[in-house]
């Protein structure tokens, strides 16, 4: 509160910004060292990526969950709980020696931690921070979740280059513990009246969040709507259609649920009605469009750096670090020099510099182009998300009652996961459709390739080409005995096309952010604490003895 020493107040923001930088830091660590740990534990790499496609599953599924666990018991305690848990998820993953171990320690220990910590992070910074200082509170907290995911490869590059990728997750432990110490600094509102918690509502909202983002995460392999070739295939369209469908449905029992508890007068998972507050709904949208464009350039720079231009996991990191630069000062400095500006305008101007990023790295992106090109416009992203980091976690938490601010947590966070699995879907979508295209049509066109291997590329490419690297094709085209000439063109023609892949996604996340700026119009113009804070609904009648 106002009421804090200096000290004590950045010592409570050092620590929850630590733990946020820890929720984020595992996936960009992993995604670094996929084929070390596919080696060291007696898997494929295809076995890893399931590993990632479930820790994202459990943190979307139980976010709502853990936001409600952390106001039945108190979000401090929910926030140790769940650093217990994810410190005991990273020791088993540091010493797992089969996928299986990996996934319960990875995906499902950390994940659940994860679960209950995001949530408890939002709530901790309105119980400690005046509502004046929480723009600046929440930019930071939002800024390490970012930065981790630009310092990851660096980190896990080096590690995994160095020693071995297990070091990441035993020093995850050690970092828990440091933060468990701390944890008895951080302030806390006193939990709320007991109330049982709605099992049939976690059980709903688990499944059909699940059951959208498993359809989502499994796109790129499976097709939006037509079942790519080789891939499955229900009633003649793509499993990811029927996935997002059901999952909607099952999200619509959820809400229907969610009214009926209300009426019995029992505790919902979810209160509905704070989906009525226009400033809430503002924020959340603006959550989404900020983690999908962001989860996108994040997939598809790396890409460039390290398989276009052939950067090591730690130039590829090194190159990223302009981005967590400009995204730490504006963080900390629009607050900090500009704590009257308007919310609304530094959104868009936030929105606008990722928009003008993304162009100029479409502008600059070219065959022959080196990784210097991706400095300005990373510069560009940084400020971009430093700006949004720096408004929307006080905009949607000052939206409503501080005995909210959990709730608001576990909705919050569900949104960004939502927004970052769409992403990275979306941008990889284009990019192996564009590539597939792009290169089949140039090899058809170019006569120094044959029309026998193009006729073979057609039927053996047709369900999507692989995004690799100039050296690795000259290798597979090598042992294939084609003659070095064809090599040469073939490969010439995949370079071209992989430019064209990067671009189209890229394109796509520049329509987002001009759809986002759009609807910034939802955030208020006010400073946070400028205008009241809309009242919530008193809470539903407890019956006489429940718990």
């Amino acid at each position: 509160m106002a009421s804090r020493t200096r000290g004590a107040a950045g010592l409570v923001l050092f620590t929850l910004a630590t733990a946020q930088f820890l929720m984020t830091l595992d996936s960009s660590v992993m995604n670094v060292s996929i084929a070390q740990v596919a080696a060291d534990v007696g898997t494929t790499v295809t076995g890893i990526q399931t590993a990632i496609t479930l820790y994202t599953l459990v943190m979307a599924t139980m976010m709502i969950t853990g936001g409600k666990i952390g106001s039945l018991i108190g979000r401090r305690r929910a926030f140790a709980i769940g650093c217990v848990i994810y410190a005991c998820g990273s020791f088993v993953t540091s010493i797992a020696q089969s996928l299986p171990v990996l996934i319960l320690g990875w995906s499902v220990l950390e994940g659940l931690g994860a679960a209950l910590i995001m949530p408890a992070i939002v709530a901790l910074v309105a119980s400690n921070f005046g509502t004046s200082d929480r723009p600046r509170a929440y930019g930071l907290v939002a800024s390490a979740g970012a930065i981790a995911v630009a310092a990851g490869p660096l980190i896990g590059g080096f590690v995994t280059t160095y020693w071995t990728w297990r070091y990441v997750f035993a020093g995850e432990v050690v970092l828990v513990v440091g933060i468990l110490a701390l944890t008895r600094r951080i302030a806390d509102a006193e939990p709320e009246e007991r109330f049982r918690l709605d099992l049939v509502g976690s059980a709903l909202s688990a499944l059909g969040l699940g059951l959208a983002v498993f359809g989502v995460l499994r796109s790129g392999e499976w097709g939006w709507v037509l079942t790519r070739p080789g891939g499955p295939s229900w009633v003649g369209l793509s499993p990811t259609v029927w996935l997002v469908l059901a999952g909607l449905v099952v999200l619509r029992l959820f809400v229907a649920w969610e009214h009926h508890v209300a009426a019995a007068g029992r505790e919902p998972l979810l209160r509905l009605d704070l989906l009525r507050n226009a400033r809430l709904v503002g924020g959340l949208t603006m959550f989404f469009f900020q983690f999908m464009i962001q989860a996108g350039l994040f997939f598809v720079v790396p890409l460039f750096l390290s398989i276009s231009l052939g950067l090591t996991a730690l130039q590829t990191g090194a190159r990223l670090l302009p981005l967590s630069v400009s995204l730490l000062i504006a963080a900390i400095g629009i607050p900090r020099f500009f704590p009257r500006a308007s919310p609304r305008e530094v959104v868009r101007w936030g929105l606008a510099a990722l928009l003008l990023g993304i162009v100029v790295l479409m502008g600059a992106l070219e065959v022959g182009a080196g990784a210097e090109i991706v400095t300005v416009p990373l510069l560009l992203a940084g400020f971009g998300v430093g700006a949004l980091a720096s408004q929307l976690g006080a905009v949607t938490v000052s939206a409503v009652p501080d005995e909210l601010s959990g709730d608001v947590g576990g909705v919050q966070n569900t949104m960004t996961n939502l927004g970052a699995s769409l992403g990275t879907a979306v941008a990889g979508s284009i990019l192996i459709a564009t590539l597939t295209s792009t290169l089949l049509t140039g090899l058809g066109d170019n006569p120094q390739v044959s029309a026998e291997v193009t006729a073979t590329a057609e039927v053996q490419l047709a369900g999507g080409v692989p995004f690799v690297s100039d050296a690795q094709l000259q290798s597979a085209l090598g042992e294939a005995g084609l003659p070095p000439d064809e090599v040469t063109a073939i490969t010439e023609e995949n370079a071209a096309a992989r430019i064209d892949a990067l671009r189209a996604s890229l394109a796509v996340l520049a329509i987002v952010a001009a759809l986002a700026l759009y609807f910034s119009r939802l955030i208020p113009t006010l400073p946070v604490g400028s205008e009241p804070v809309a009242a919530a609904s008193p809470p539903p009648a407890r019956r006489t003895g429940e718990r």
